[in-house]
């Protein structure tokens, strides 16, 4: 089995660059639909048995065209939205940001515990997106074939990280994903992941 991870295209909340958690969320600008589109182009020679997004309209909307090409349904899936702000919400000023990157730099270094104001912690993140992805492990593990699940930028980040070995901290902490950014992960034969590529940028595989 292989997960490709894939941010969301461009929405309108990523033009304002404001911290834009809470759901549904804003829609793609027209650049995210075309975003969409090639990014539906881009799989389109890939094995892909099913398509899932995120509760957000931006994520929905940029699996459906890869869904459609695929004549597949959007499969809404709980439990990878994006990291939430809380009080810091809706908000873009220097003193949030530097706030939000200080807090996940902390869950980079294994501080899960600690959590944004009004928002999640660490921990309430990693147990959500590992348990999602659980699901989707028991769904498809064993077969040869791609599923795509189309989630959030810093979601991804520590996601990618806690499943795979061959993921650093560096990584998660460092490793910002463009939107339509791909991280593609595939089972292990013990049950695990590990990273295949970040980005366009090939991973090497975990230690022994």
């Amino acid at each position: 089995m292989r997960l490709y991870l894939v941010r969301h295209a461009q929405s309108e909340g990523n033009v304002r660059k404001i911290l834009d958690t809470a759901l549904p969320g804003p829609p793609l600008t027209e650049l995210g639909r075309e975003q969409a589109r090639s990014l539906a182009e881009r799989l389109a020679g890939e094995p892909v048995a099913a398509v899932y997004a995120s509760e957000a309209t931006r994520a929905r909307q940029t699996a459906e065209p890869l869904a459609n090409a695929l004549s597949l349904d959007v499969e809404v899936l709980p439990g990878v939205h994006e990291v939430s702000v809380g009080d810091l919400e809706g908000r873009g000023d220097h003193e949030a940001l530097e706030l939000y990157a200080k807090t996940t730099h902390l869950w980079a270094q294994g501080e899960l515990n600690v959590a944004l104001p009004g928002g999640e912690s660490g921990e309430q993140l990693r147990e959500r997106y590992l348990a999602a992805v659980g699901e989707l492990h028991a769904r498809h593990h064993g077969r040869d074939e791609t599923v795509v699940l189309v989630s959030h930028g810093g979601a991804i980040r520590f996601g990618a990280e806690w499943l795979a070995d061959n993921v650093a901290s560096e990584v998660a902490d460092k490793g910002l994903l463009p939107n339509t950014g791909i991280v593609r992960l595939e089972t292990t034969p013990r049950g695990g992941w590990r990273c295949l590529e970040w980005a366009g940028v090939s991973l090497d595989p975990p230690a022994n």
